[in-house]
């Protein structure tokens, strides 16, 4: 909310002043235009890379990050192929809030990523500034046109992948004209300062024309384009990097306001980690300088070539900044795992659902499937109350029936209550969620959406179900009625041999073959419950062993604890069965 704010804020102005700048100048008008169809190039190069991975990306992420030195290398890869840190930054809160990763392999992700997006400036120092980019650019804007036309989803998505790095390239093209025919008419660089005051000022520029921009690898190209073409000095360029660098962090905390809490945390270790890497570049800048003039040399890259130098430097402080900060990983960890906890603990909510994560299929569906395992969990808590059962007390165990016929002290919980604080608004956040993730997913991660949303719906009538199903069970449980009493133990029984046999697929390693087989023998032992239909009802009255009262409420409570054992046995095939052929067989059983 807070973020929308200031964004709809400063948005009238910054339209204002764009407006301004593309009618008081034509070379500058160029610039501007260079730095819009950069972005734009940054935009369809991160779409492509969501549809031609395939899910491949958030398979390396997931498995690569079980240590902190694993996570950073991973970052600094996963972030140079894909040219795009916010890509990287939302797998990985997805990934955090569906606990598929920890914190620390997180943070590790998060460190190598910014070493990653450094290669930004050495795509356009080694190539932007020396050869006719646009050249290139065109034959790869219409390639990828006409890939984008495929239905087949890695060719759109290499499609996608050519058009924007042919409009990054384009970009830089038109960034460079523009600067090459504004030297002409005004030298910027005559404004040059020297001295601290000088860095501090030129750090506070390229922090503000990052924040602007909302992309510090665009503001890089910028900086690069212009010290190439003689815009500005390299000393003052050097300053404007580092700006950059502590900008972004300003984007990511703007971003995370409507994030989740790993998201939060994120933003804060990346705002912790920039933060640093900038005061340690600003404190030793000229020893830095003079470290990039020394491997400079040591690489073959001349001592006028300002671009290429200002691409070494800022990779190097990035990388002083991981190997300063990484040790200290663990504290970090723990300070970043006190922040934004949930104040009202009594209500709960959606821990894995992320707005940041809903663009990208794969991380929105993982989010899901967690969220709706979620409301599984707190249901289970509520339905072995409602029967007169503690979780602890059957879940894993063999003897159900026993630990059943031992439990026959009434639970006190108020269905209604439990409800409203524990399912009514995670119930409600599943289900929004579910409705704005399917935009951009294809046929089968549509269907699956709308089997979390069955599941989901499931759940809730369970617990509706249960309530119904509780009045009965804690009045007959103190009858003197021995049958009748024995009669409201197996519906009791079933419900947690139930609950039992879905913990024992949950927690093991079975393939979805031998799910499925687990799942039909449990739908025939839940049949059972059909009392009208297997006859036990007819009997029990032909003896005369309970009244017509007793019958009648045993019919209605049959059924409800058979429609709850079969609601379950769903919820389990949607969240535990992958292969979707096994799961429509699943359903079919």
């Amino acid at each position: 909310m807070g973020a929308d704010i200031l964004k709809r804020s400063i948005y009238p102005l910054f339209l204002l002043a764009i407006a301004y700048l593309l009618f008081s100048s034509h070379d500058t008008k160029t610039i501007i235009a260079g730095i819009a169809i950069f972005l734009l190039g940054m935009v369809f190069m991160e779409d492509g890379f969501k549809l031609f991975s395939g899910g491949m990306l958030e398979k390396v992420l997931e498995k690569s990050t079980s240590t902190l030195p694993k996570a950073i290398v991973t970052g600094f890869f996963t972030t140079t192929m894909l040219q795009s840190s916010s890509l990287i930054s939302i797998i990985i809160i997805s990934f955090l809030s569906a606990e598929m990763i920890s914190l620390t392999g997180a943070v590790g992700i998060i460190f190598g990523s910014n070493i990653g997006s450094t290669t930004t400036a050495w795509i356009v120092s080694s190539l932007g500034v020396k050869i006719d980019i646009a050249y290139y650019a065109m034959p790869m804007i219409i390639f990828g046109v006409i890939f984008r036309f495929n239905q087949n989803n890695v060719y759109k998505g290499f499609g996608n992948i050519l058009v924007g790095l042919g409009f990054v390239f384009l970009g830089i093209a038109y960034m460079k004209d523009g600067f090459d025919a504004l030297k002409n008419g005004l030298d910027i660089a005559q404004y040059a300062m020297d001295g601290y005051l000088g860095v501090l000022v030129y750090i506070l520029i390229g922090a503000v024309a990052t924040v602007v921009i909302q992309s510090s690898g665009a503001t890089m190209a910028l900086i690069i384009t212009a010290v190439a073409t003689g815009q500005i000095e390299y000393v003052n360029a050097l300053s404007l990097a580092i700006g950059a660098n502590i900008g972004t962090t300003v984007t990511a905390v703007i971003g995370s306001l409507s994030s989740n809490a790993n998201g939060k945390r994120l933003a804060v270790a990346h705002f912790i980690f920039n933060t640093v890497t900038g005061f340690i570049a600003i404190v030793f800048l000229y020893q830095l300088a003079d470290l990039v003039d020394f491997l400079s040399s040591s690489i073959g890259i001349g001592d006028k070539d300002y671009a290429m130098k200002l691409a070494l430097f800022h990779t190097v402080f990035n990388i002083i900044g991981v190997l300063t900060v990484s040790p200290f990983t663990y504290k970090l960890v723990i300070f970043l795992e006190g922040l934004f906890q949930q104040k009202n603990k009594n209500i709960s909510r959606a821990k894995y659902l992320d707005s940041a994560v809903i663009e990208v299929p794969e991380s929105a569906l993982a989010a899901l499937n967690k969220e709706v395992l979620h409301l599984y969990d707190n249901a289970t808590e509520v339905l072995a109350h409602a029967i007169s059962l503690h979780r602890h007390s059957f879940l894993g165990k063999e003897n159900v029936s026993e630990v059943v016929k031992q439990s026959s002290s009434k639970i006190d919980i108020d269905v209604d209550k439990f409800y409203e604080t524990k399912i009514k608004e995670l119930y409600g956040d599943i289900v929004n969620y579910a409705t704005l993730s399917q935009d951009k997913m294809d046929e089968f991660q549509i269907r699956m959406v709308y089997y979390y949303k069955v599941a989901s719906k499931d759940i809730v009538e369970a617990i509706k179900d249960v309530e119904e199903l509780q009045k009965n069970i804690n009045f007959y449980q103190k009858s003197k009625n021995d049958v009748i009493k024995n009669e409201y133990n197996i519906l009791r029984e079933k419900i947690a041999n139930t609950l039992n046999k879905i913990h024992e697929i949950r927690n093991s390693d079975d393939d979805d073959m031998e799910i499925l087989l687990k799942i039909k023998l449990l739908k025939e032992d839940v049949k059972d419950l059909d009392i009208i239909a297997n006859g036990r009802i007819d009997t029990i009255i032909r003896n005369n062993s309970i009244t017509s009262k007793m019958a009648t409420s045993l019919i209605n409570d049959s059924s409800f604890a058979y429609d709850i054992s079969k609601r379950l046995i769903e919820v389990a095939v949607t969240l535990f069965i992958k292969d979707k052929e096994i799961k429509t067989l699943a359903g079919e059983v």
